[in-house]
This record gives C-alpha cells, structure tokens and sequence, in this order.
C-alpha cells in the first residue's frame, strides 16, 4: 500500500517538473517565431529612414548670459547691435514685432545670436543649401577605353570624346585593355596614356600616375582650374541671362496691360463722345420753349393763379 507522504512527494516532483520546463519550451518557441519573423522580412523599419530636421537653439533654449546680437534689415543684410544680456536681447526680439532670437555661432566668444523670424530664416537656409547643391554638383567620372595598338582615327575619337567630357567639368578615366598575351606589352599602354595626357595638357590634368589593374591601365584627367573656372562663369552668365529675361517678359506683360487700360478709356471715351454728338443743343430749342410759353398765356390769359401753377 503506498503511504500518504509517498503520493504527495510524487505531486511536489510533478509540480516542480513542470514548473522549470514549460518557460524553457515557451522561450524556445518565442525564440524560434522571431528567428523566422525575422527571415521573413518581418521586423526592422519599413521604407525610408526618415532624417530629423535641425533646429538651433533660440529663445529660451539658448544657455548663455551675454551674446552678440545681429538683427535682419529688409535689404537682406545684417545689422550689429552689441554685446547684450540674454534677457535684453529677447526683450529687444519682443520689441522688434515679436521675433526670434536664434543662436548662429556658438564657438564664438560670445556666441553670435540673430533676431528674425524663424519661419523666413529657415526659408533662407534652405534656398541657400539647394542653390550650393546645385553649384557643387560632383562631376561624373567618363570612361575612354583604347587598345594599346589603336589606329590614328579612333584615337581621334578618343580625344574628340575626351575633350568634350572635360570641357563639361567631368573627369575621364582612360583605360587601355590587354587580352591575353598582350598584357606583355604594357610599355606601350604607359606611353597611349602618356599620349592622351600631353593632347589634353591645355585642359586637364593626369591624377597621379598611370595604373595597371589585372589586363587593364588606367589615368584619371581631371578639368584644370582655368577649365572649371570658365564653366562656372558660363553658368553664371546663364542665370544672369535668365533672370534678364524673366525680368523683361514681366516689363513687357505690365506694359500690354497698361496698353490695353489706355486703349479702353479711349474707347469709353469715344463712345461717350458719340452719344453727346447725336443731342443737339443749339439756342433754337430754347427759343421754341419761349413760343411755346407765349401760346399758353394767350390761351389760358394772364394771371396770378396761372402764373403760380406753371412757374
């Protein structure tokens, strides 16, 4: 027969059993569905990494006693005002329409501070970073290749090709290939390249030396600084010409409105001068009212009370 304490130590082992192996099971099967969760795609931040956007200290935010303080004219510029207090300078953003005091600078000893609208001071720092993203465009690198045993009229398309990448601001990497063999006869590959270089002399200049990567050997041209400098001022030249005649399009439409606002009062003019041309209003008319009033007295008489009604 088994004993009372018999069936309660097997109860307490039981318990105790499965007390320690059903967490283990769990964070395995936890475990295994986030493995595949995983290898499905499952996690992770769908899309694009969204970027938070800068924001300078200003108003409050700004841990500093005294500041150097500029505030924005309407012509674009800046106008000093001093070393200030924190406390004066928000008093004098306050006082100037409720502005902004933006900390600039705050390496400087003291940190520079401006007071502006935030809104129209960040409209401006970001028209000033796309306009010098778009003056700084990185070049393109174009690839000329060749053989090392290349005819006089291809290495003519060669160069005619070279030079019309550099003169657009890009480098070019000129490569001369080798198959099999041929690679023995790298010397003459050096001196293709050595070539090319002395054609575009007047133009670009050769980064380094020239390379030998597997079959192939390869230089970087890059434009020369006359060469660059000349494309910037064309562009510049282009933005100047474009904004000319933006600026002439909108004289020329405001001139057609004038025209036609003139146009339309002459008209109006003409017509009313028409409509006054067609009643006649000599002294005739007067002298018929006259007969007219001498014919009712003979016929009504003169008197007082005939006198007082047509009067």
């Amino acid at each position: 027969m088994v004993s009372t304490k018999t069936v309660v130590a097997a109860a307490l082992l039981a318990s105790t059993s499965n007390a320690f192996v059903s967490p283990n099971v769990g964070s395995v099967r936890s475990t295994t569905t986030s493995l595949n969760a995983i290898r499905r795609g499952g996690r992770g931040p769908r899309g694009p990494v969204r970027q938070t956007e800068y924001k300078p200290p200003m108003n409050d935010e700004i841990n500093h006693s005294e500041v150097r303080v500029n505030v924005a004219t309407k012509d674009g510029k800046d106008e000093p005002l001093g070393i200030l207090s924190k406390a004066d300078a928000l008093a004098k953003a306050k006082e100037l329409g409720g502005l902004d005091l933006i900390l600039i600078n705050d390496n400087s000893d003291p940190p520079v501070c401006k007071i502006v609208d935030y809104s129209k001071y960040r409209y401006a720092q970001e028209k000033k970073r796309k306009e010098k993203a778009k003056n700084s465009k990185a070049t393109e690198i174009k690839e000329v290749k060749m053989s090392y045993k290349i005819g006089d009229h291809d290495y003519t398309v060669r160069l005619k090709a070279a030079t019309k990448f550099i003169k657009q601001g890009n480098r070019v990497k000129a490569t001369v290939q080798f198959r099999g063999r041929e690679i023995q006869h790298d010397k003459l590959g050096f001196e293709l390249l050595d070539r090319l270089a002395d054609d575009l002399e007047d133009m670009a200049n050769m980064e380094g030396k020239p390379r030998r990567e597997g079959r192939t050997i390869g230089a970087i041209l890059s434009p020369t600084p006359e060469v660059v400098k000349a494309i910037n001022d064309a562009k510049r030249q282009k933005e100047k010409d474009k904004k000319k005649a933006k600026a002439e399009s909108l004289a020329k439409r405001d001139a057609d409105i004038a025209a036609g606002v003139v146009a339309a009062e002459q008209e109006e003019e003409k017509i009313v001068g028409g409509v006054l041309d067609g009643i006649d209003l000599d002294d005739d008319d007067f002298d018929d009212d006259d007969d007219m009033d001498a014919s009712l007295d003979e016929l009504l008489g003169s008197s007082k009370a005939t006198d007082d009604l047509f009067a």
